[in-house]
């Protein structure tokens, strides 16, 4: 078995095409649309579609870019928000749905937590924040991505199973009980 180690970023064309592989970790469901089209005076890697219509805008930095692609990703998130309309009008074919919205990912090597923090200002549906890591495998160089901020959500996990006999009324915000309230069993028994 080839031993794997952390390495360089392949060339900037290979990284994108590796990462644009590996994009349904990210953007479950998602197709590209573009590459590296120019936006707000700077391009966008990549132009991604979700399965609910939402565009989902690709930004790969180097190490240390992670704050100014947040910077950068919130004036091309608004450059595109203002031309959804258009794209719609352009290629009503492509499924896209002006009133979802825009999303910015940002990916580099590195996320500094004042990244993440200037990110989660705008809320896990406004912007993402991943890594990447590039790994030796062998004969061949593989890049790996891992979401760290506004990925899909966890699934959900049923609550345990409760009996009958273990359930307690819960205190209303005013901090007060059925007791409090005076309640009688039967009427306690038709909340339940």
């Amino acid at each position: 078995m080839p031993e794997v180690t952390l390495t360089e970023s392949p060339p900037r064309p290979e990284l994108l095409r590796q990462l644009s592989a590996r994009l349904g970790e990210l953007i479950p469901g998602g197709r590209v649309l573009a590459e590296r089209i120019l936006g707000a005076e700077s391009p966008i890697d990549l132009v991604v579609l979700e399965p609910t219509g939402r565009v989902a805008l690709v930004m790969v930095g180097a190490d240390g870019e992670d704050l100014e692609l947040v910077g950068r990703g919130l004036a091309q998130r608004a450059w595109v928000q203002a031309r959804l309309g258009d794209w719609l009008q352009l290629a009503p074919h492509l499924g896209v749905r002006p009133e979802a919205g825009v999303k910015v990912w940002v990916i580099c090597p590195g996320i500094r937590p004042e990244a993440v923090a200037a990110a989660a200002q705008l809320g896990p549906d406004a912007f993402g924040m991943a890594v990447y890591r590039c790994v030796h495998n062998g004969s061949s160089v593989e890049t790996l991505v891992e979401a760290i901020s506004g990925g899909p959500p966890p699934r959900a996990t049923p609550p345990p199973p409760t009996t009958a006999h273990a359930i307690e009324a819960p205190a209303f915000r005013t901090s007060l009980t059925d007791a409090d309230l005076g309640l009688t069993t039967e009427e306690i028994s038709e909340f339940e």
